[in-house]
């Protein structure tokens, strides 16, 4: 039997090989991504866009304007779902309403039995919309530019029904923003990258547009209702394919939100948005496992190599991965406008080590709920 050693180098090996072919095979495709030639002439379909929101009355002032002053010529309206706010909301919508004529409020006053989250007030929205094209956001986002209407109803070529957008976070100060905006990028690293491969697995409520006839004919939330997460990623896993799915990033199609204060608040956050995964196709589970399971293995493995093999030959797989690495974030963090993190990437690489070990425990937790 070959030495302890000699065993961990190669497992150390093996778990590197298998982080490079996902680098090399999903995550170069968000990194060198190219946009694709444009239409003669550009698509413009009528869209809804729906927000839910409860409580949200500071952030409809701050961010609902950015919304309604979209640079769109098409038809065009804004449904904002009141789920049943005790703040000052329906003040602010009513005030808004006034001056926004296409803005439509739909007031929630009571509680949806059984259904947890915000399933039953997105349904709500989705159903009285107008429009097929739907482009939904939260009350705490605002899109990056006022061409973000434009930039995502524009990916609906004939055959598509899911377009996955970025929704990135405010860049302030301190090392709590980093990290979130870090974690950010690292999940849509993934999720861009397998679209882009054809296996799309999920897309974020900050930022995403679908069919109103595919919610339709997949009976909504029927099958989710009773997760309190959901709404978005779970919806997509369920009706995303490689043929009526695509990605929209273009920078003037971002949202911008604003990000966690406090470390448990995030923590919180986080929990509750991981409860989702394991409700996932068994398939984007097993892909999604396998890179997290290498992930966390290869620190472990290079620090046994180091001390119990030849720490000048561990130090290839991992300058490899290192490497390649750089390469893929270095690129992909410029396309999505967080090019300030690369300078930190090998420290924050450690950190999601650490994070998965923190968040992967929630996976099997009860979710909380939404409000």
């Amino acid at each position: 039997m070959p030495p302890l050693g000699l065993l961990l180098f190669i497992l150390l090996t093996l778990v590197c090989l298998v982080q490079l072919y996902y680098y090399g095979y999903f995550f170069r495709r968000l990194a060198f991504y190219k946009e694709p030639a444009p239409r003669q002439q550009s698509l413009q379909h009528p869209v809804s866009v729906v927000i839910c929101a409860r409580d949200e009355a500071g952030n409809l002032t701050r961010n609902l304007p950015g919304v309604l002053l979209q640079q769109y010529p098409t038809t065009n309206e804004v449904i904002v779902v009141n789920d049943n706010s005790v703040d000052e909301s329906r003040y602010v919508l009513a005030e808004l309403q006034k001056t926004y004529r296409k803005l439509q409020i739909i007031e929630l006053t009571q509680e949806a039995k059984l259904i947890d989250g915000k399933k039953f007030p997105l349904s709500i929205g989705i159903k009285e919309a107008r429009h097929e094209v739907m482009l939904l956001t939260d009350a705490d986002c605002v899109p990056a530019t006022e061409h973000w209407m434009f930039r995502m109803q524009d990916a609906f070529a004939p055959g598509i029904e899911v377009a996955l957008g970025y929704g990135a976070y405010h860049k302030q100060p301190g090392v709590l923003n980093k990290l979130i905006r870090f974690e950010t990028f690292h999940t849509a690293l993934q999720y861009l990258s397998y679209a882009l491969a054809g296996k799309p697995y999920m897309g974020v409520g900050r930022n995403l547009a679908y069919r109103k006839g595919t919610f339709l004919r997949n009976k909504g939330f029927a099958s989710i209702n009773h997760i309190p997460s959901g709404d978005d990623d779970l919806f997509v896993n369920k009706v995303a394919t490689k043929e009526n799915t695509t990605v929209v990033i273009d920078p003037d199609a971002f949202t911008l939100s604003a990000p966690k204060q406090s470390w448990t608040e995030w923590r919180k956050q986080k929990a509750r948005h991981y409860t989702a995964g394991k409700y996932y196709k068994a398939g984007h589970k097993a892909l999604l496992a396998t890179y997290t399971a290498t992930f966390l293995l290869f620190y472990p493995l290079f620090i046994a190599s180091l001390l119990l093999f030849d720490w000048r030959l561990a130090l290839i797989p991992f300058l490899s991965r290192l490497i390649v690495q750089g390469i893929v974030w270095k690129k992909a963090m410029t396309r999505l406008q967080e090019a300030d993190l690369f300078a930190i990437y090998p420290l924050l690489d450690l950190w999601m080590f650490f994070y998965y070990l923190v968040f992967i425990p929630t996976l099997w937790k009860k979710p909380g709920k939404w409000k």
